[in-house]
């Protein structure tokens, strides 16, 4: 079967895509999995596919889950992209490492396509329990200097391929923009532009390969509200939590997370 034919099959046999709402329980799975991972993108500034992917990978499966994502991810980087006043600088600087991510997506999906739902429920608890690890050791690029233009574009190809096998767009973009010495509020913008890119190319994608998959894109536009409450609560709650403490706590969620994912693709596995 073609990639598209399975991207088709998958979106068929899934009951809960079929007709134009899903089953209430998993409305509420997802109301709520994108409501916490708007708050924790409202706080920090990122974390909404991370942990949408991290609950919804865990109950549906991560192919059905980066389709309810597509439109929430966009949007709400989107947003993040245009705000803070650095837009043109930031785009002059990193567009070599943008342009990359786009083919090392494409590279990504193969796997995502083609892949059984036990190896991708590895590969995506790998992913978080590698972002979970990094964030806890309070792990850090060395500052590339003169070498930027080589490392951009070579982040950008590993940061597509991640995303476009396992719906995580962190890796290794976000380490590596930390690294790159960014103001805090220009950080956050080229966060918005990174997560956005990837967020759009995938779903393009997925758009492309099977019409079933774009009504499954069209449910997840309901979605960007719960993800938008989400994001302005967590925006109201960023200057009464420690964000040090509030980053530990998320990690070792994602960890455990991560864990129990590559728990049950183990035990798919053998």
């Amino acid at each position: 079967m073609t990639a598209a034919g399975e991207l088709q099959h998958l979106v068929l046999s899934e009951h809960w895509l079929n007709g134009p709402f899903m089953d209430l329980s998993m409305v509420l799975i997802a109301v709520g999995a994108f409501l916490l991972g708007g708050a924790v993108k409202g706080i920090v500034g990122l974390g909404l596919p991370t942990v949408v992917l991290a609950l919804l990978g865990t109950a549906l499966g991560l192919r059905e889950a980066l389709l309810l994502l597509v439109a929430p991810a966009f949007l709400t980087n989107v947003w993040q992209a245009a705000t803070g006043g650095f837009l043109a600088g930031l785009l002059k600087r990193l567009w070599p490492m943008l342009l990359a991510t786009v083919p090392g997506i494409f590279l990504g999906t193969t796997v995502l396509f083609r892949a059984d739902q036990g190896t991708l429920d590895i590969l995506l608890g790998a992913a978080l329990c590698a972002y979970a690890v990094l964030g806890l050791a309070g792990a850090s690029f060395a500052a590339p200097g003169g070498r930027e233009r080589v490392l951009g574009p070579a982040i950008g190809l590993m940061t597509g391929l991640t995303a476009g096998a396992t719906g995580t767009l962190v890796l290794p973009v976000v380490p590596y923009l930390h690294a790159l010495g960014l103001r805090r509020d220009e950080l956050v913008q080229a966060m918005g532009l990174s997560f956005a890119l990837s967020s759009l190319t995938i779903g393009a994608i997925l758009t492309a390969q099977s019409a079933a998959a774009f009504e499954g894109i069209a449910t997840s536009l309901l979605l960007v509200v719960p993800a938008l409450a989400g994001m302005a609560m967590g925006q109201r709650l960023r200057q009464r939590i420690a964000p040090a403490r509030f980053r530990r706590w998320l990690f070792l969620s994602l960890l455990i997370l991560g864990t129990n994912l590559i728990r049950r693709g183990l035990a798919v596995a053998f």
